[in-house]
């Protein structure tokens, strides 16, 4: 490898493993308790080593939203079905937990207007909403699923759940996410089912008693 290829990998590394402290430190900490003094210190570079690759700590923090929408993109198939994709989030806790942390300590504490992820936040919550409330339109276009639900209002409550799960997870690790997630995704798949017409729960919205 030439010297400059070289000097370029170096950096490369280093970047990542500022990356991956920042990760783990702001999941501890939330990125108002945590400097770029202290990062830099556990990742073992100087604070103009660490300004090198991050010129300030919103940059830094948007990195580490990047790599969680990486790791999504990476991992999801948004043109699949609803049912299973829900049944595989728990893959994302064994697969990335410094992520899952990190991104649910950012969302908490960056609710307020003025808070600087605040926008992009709102914004991916948005986005997110459209792409579920999409694959749901598309089983109800295929047959598979019901059609008297508002897609966009069971997406809301979809991610409302996984953000939860999240939340509740950090608090208490031992919860079994696998099974969790599946029990959902196969009550949702029940009640996702278009009933026999005529029958008593043909008639039921989702969300009433049954």
């Amino acid at each position: 490898m030439r010297p400059y290829a070289t000097l370029l990998a170096k950096g490369e590394d280093r970047k990542q493993r500022i990356l991956q402290v920042a990760e783990r430190l702001l999941a501890r900490h939330g990125w108002r308790n945590t400097s770029l003094a202290q990062i830099a210190r556990a990742a073992g570079v100087t604070p103009a080593g660490l300004l090198h690759h991050f010129e300030s700590k919103e940059q830094l923090l948007n990195a580490v939203l990047d790599a969680r929408d990486a790791d999504d993109d990476m991992h999801a198939d948004r043109s699949g079905d609803l049912i299973a994709e829900i049944c595989r989030v728990a893959e994302r806790f064994d697969r990335a937990p410094e992520l899952v942390g990190t991104f649910t300590v950012l969302l908490v504490e960056n609710i307020a207007p003025d808070a600087p992820l605040h926008d992009r936040l709102l914004t991916r919550q948005r986005e997110a909403v459209k792409i579920v409330a999409q694959l749901i339109e598309n089983g109800q276009r295929a047959g598979r699923y019901r059609t008297d639900f508002d897609p966009a209002i069971k997406a809301v409550e979809i991610l409302a759940f996984i953000n939860g799960m999240e939340t509740a997870w950090l608090l208490d690790p031992s919860i079994p996410l696998a099974e969790v997630f599946k029990g959902y995704g196969e009550a949702l798949a029940r009640d996702f089912t278009p009933r026999a017409e005529g029958s008593p729960e043909g008639i039921a919205s989702i969300g009433s008693p049954r």
